[in-house]
């Protein structure tokens, strides 16, 4: 368990801790997102493989994050009140956190150890990163912001 994302927890958008061990055995997609973001529209496509994969043990994780150009800056209701009004966000969404930098949530640490990005560097370069994680806990994949959500469907239907 050491070397899996289960020994986290995170605060809910709408309050109270989760477990990430409560996901234990699902492949999940974890996402840094923002309200105001050229990447937004991912939310949509985020959604529908939500919905497409949900019953075989599938399961999107939403992270708002204000760190990239100020495009998260609302509180957790109006952060949740945006996605289920515009997207029909229905996958769970945390509260905002930051992804890079002393203050990053442990999750996001371990996440970027775990895959880095080009040239190996960890940081997050922007909004909408994606990481892949398999049933075991563990990190498959990294995906850029400009990965559209959709195109990550193969990907999602091997580890299922």
């Amino acid at each position: 368990m050491k070397d899996s994302i289960y020994r986290f927890t995170a605060a809910r958008l709408r309050g109270g801790e989760c477990r990430l061990e409560d996901f234990r055995g699902q492949v999940l997609l974890i996402v840094n997102t923002a309200s105001n973001c050229g990447f937004t529209p991912q939310y949509d496509g985020l959604e529908a493989l939500y919905r497409a994969y949900r019953e075989r043990g599938f399961s999107v994780l939403g992270f708002p994050c204000n760190q990239f150009g100020q495009q998260e800056p609302g509180e957790a209701e109006g952060i949740a009140e945006f996605c289920e009004l515009n997207y029909g966000v229905s996958f769970p969404m945390f509260a905002k956190i930051d992804v890079n930098g002393d203050g990053a949530h442990p999750l996001f640490a371990y996440l970027k150890k775990a895959a880095p990005g080009i040239l190996g560097t960890e940081a997050v370069k922007w909004n909408f990163t994606k990481f892949l994680v398999g049933r075991d806990g563990r990190v498959v994949k990294r995906y850029a912001p400009t990965d559209r959500p959709q195109d990550l469907a193969e990907d999602i239907e091997a580890l299922l």
